[in-house]
Order: structure tokens, then C-alpha cells, then sequence
């Protein structure tokens, strides 16, 4: 679980709060990778489409994610159910979390950030 981020966006703390609520909520203990992605090579190593992006298992969570391929270090705008927000949709981190297959070696967004 990835939470990718850019330090001037004020989305991202809101973010956090919200994947770790669901964590606790679906997942207990499941540890989140915060990435910050404010350097424009990081963000462009890391495929970054803007501030806050969260990933299970490297994917998105939003499920109509296209890749911008524009990696410079922005906010990030989701359509919601209820419009154009700064945040994915709870539901959205829900159901990726349950399709995820569990714990145990994971490939994050870079070779040189894997966690096990």
C-alpha cells in the first residue's frame, strides 16, 4: 500500500487519514509506503500522475485511472460520484484493499523502494 504524495498539495494528509482508517477498518497492520514524489525525477521515475495517488500492489485505486503520462509534481483531481474532488473515493481504497492478494513480497513504484 503506497501513498505517493507532493509536499506544497494539502490533499495528502486527508489521504493518509483516510487509508488508515480503512486499513484498520479491513486490514489491520498493513503498512503504508509514503512516497514523496515533490522531486520531478522522482515523480518521474515513479510514474507520479499527481498528489495523493494510492496504490495497491503498484496499481491505482481508482478504477477509471488512465495514465497522464505528465509526471510533474501536482495536486491530483479524482471524478467522484460527487463531482470533481481531491481525494479518491473510500469506497474505491475499499475495494482495491479486499481484491488485494495479502501480505508478503511486494514491488513498489521503484526497485530501489521494494519492502517485504
Amino acid at each position: 500500500m503506497e501513498l505517493l504524495w507532493f509536499a506544497d498539495c494539502a490533499n495528502h494528509p486527508p489521504a493518509r487519514r483516510m487509508l488508515e482508517e480503512v486499513i484498520a477498518d479491513l486490514e489491520p497492520g498493513t503498512p503504508i509506503i509514503d512516497v514523496d514524489a515533490s522531486d520531478p525525477v522522482t515523480a518521474e521515475r515513479l510514474r507520479f500522475p499527481g498528489s495523493p495517488t494510492i496504490r495497491v500492489d503498484g496499481r491505482d485505486v481508482d478504477p477509471t485511472y488512465v495514465d497522464p503520462s505528465d509526471y510533474t509534481p501536482r495536486c491530483r483531481l479524482y471524478w467522484t460520484s460527487d463531482g470533481l474532488r481531491g481525494l479518491p473515493e473510500r469506497r474505491w481504497i475499499e475495494d482495491a484493499l479486499r481484491a488485494w492478494t495479502g501480505p508478503g513480497p511486494r514491488i513498489s513504484a521503484g526497485p530501489d523502494l521494494s519492502v517485504v
